[in-house]
């Protein structure tokens, strides 16, 4: 071979051989996130899956990456946005609600899920059961539908006189009808009326705060859906200019100001949606992850949201809260 023909030969080897080893290198996994909210306010929930998902060993930008599709607060994109994510074909959707959860269950029956929902999902058809899934479902089970009875009676226990009680819902999130059913067993165990005001968008949130002024500040119980629990500092603010006594899900909006909260960790429950998502990528099925049940749930109690509002909140409540803010 002439010395020409074996430099060409080199040359031509040795631009090759690169590409090769790219070829060779694994491809990156990616999850999808599918939210009906936004990216400013999942910032937290994607935090904590990500804190998850560093645990079983995956961190982001280095050998996984997640792929954000938030419907904006509009449930009717949901299905839309999760048939992306099954066309993009990602390993593993990770969900943070029940309506998400119903989207991503009718765009895929391959893919796995992982969910964060606070309505039953034996109920709604999403698991067989919890300790056995079936299919390719499985997630965190936040508990929120089965104590909204139990936030009922705190907040009666508060405001002892009040006959009537508010439930701030979104007609248009799957967790409303379990917890407008166990509202209103509650209520009628109790004695108080269960007034529903709907609100599918800000400006009917707005409405709803508006008729309830009209009828005198009646006690108010706020939804998990995400409308809400995106918005603390503004439903926090709406229920002190309006002098409304209010419970809601989760502690930090009673760290924003809030009269109290009850409700799960969200913190640990994203972070085990991670660890369910990072397990999967490395091999497990979806079908030999139980749901997981974020059983312990914390009451606080902030006394200067009480102060303004004139409420009294009685010792013996006082006294079960986890924390009381002074």
């Amino acid at each position: 071979m002439q010395r020409r023909e074996f430099v060409t030969l080199l040359g031509g080897a040795a631009a090759v051989w690169p590409l090769a080893a790219r070829a060779q290198q694994p491809v990156m996994p990616v999850i999808g996130f599918l939210s009906p909210g936004s990216p400013e306010a999942d910032t937290d929930r994607m935090n904590a899956v990500r804190r998850g998902l560093a645990e079983v060993g995956y961190v982001e930008g280095q050998n996984v990456a997640i792929e954000y599709r938030g419907a904006q607060h509009q449930h009717d994109r949901l299905p839309a946005l999760a048939a992306d994510l099954v066309t993009r074909q990602v390993a593993v959707i990770v969900v943070v609600s029940a309506s998400g959860a119903l989207a991503a269950k009718a765009a895929t029956n391959t893919i796995p899920i992982v969910f964060s929902i606070g309505a039953d999902p034996v109920r709604l058809s999403l698991v067989a059961s919890l300790n056995r899934p079936g299919g390719n479902i499985t997630g965190v089970y936040l508990l929120n539908s089965a104590v909204m009875g139990k936030r009922l009676e705190l907040l009666r226990e508060s405001v002892p006189a009040a006959r009537v009680i508010g439930y701030l819902a979104n007609p248009k999130s799957a967790v409303t009808e379990p917890e407008t059913k166990e509202l209103h067993e509650a209520a009628s165990a109790l004695g108080v009326e269960l007034r529903v005001l709907n609100a599918a968008n800000e400006s009917e949130i707005d409405a709803a705060f508006a008729t309830l002024v009209k009828e005198r500040s009646v006690p108010l119980l706020i939804s998990t859906d995400n409308l809400f629990t995106d918005q603390p500092v503004r439903l926090v603010m709406l229920a002190a200019r309006h002098a409304i006594p209010a419970i809601y899900p989760y502690r930090y909006f009673a760290d924003a100001g809030g009269l109290m909260s009850y409700g799960s960790d969200l913190a640990d429950a994203y972070w085990q949606v991670g660890a369910y998502a990072g397990r999967i990528l490395k091999g497990t099925k979806p079908t030999d992850l139980p749901v997981h049940q974020a059983v312990k749930v914390e009451l606080v109690i902030n006394l200067q949201a009480a102060k303004a509002l004139g409420i009294a909140i009685p010792l013996p409540l006082l006294g079960r809260a986890d924390q009381v803010i002074e």
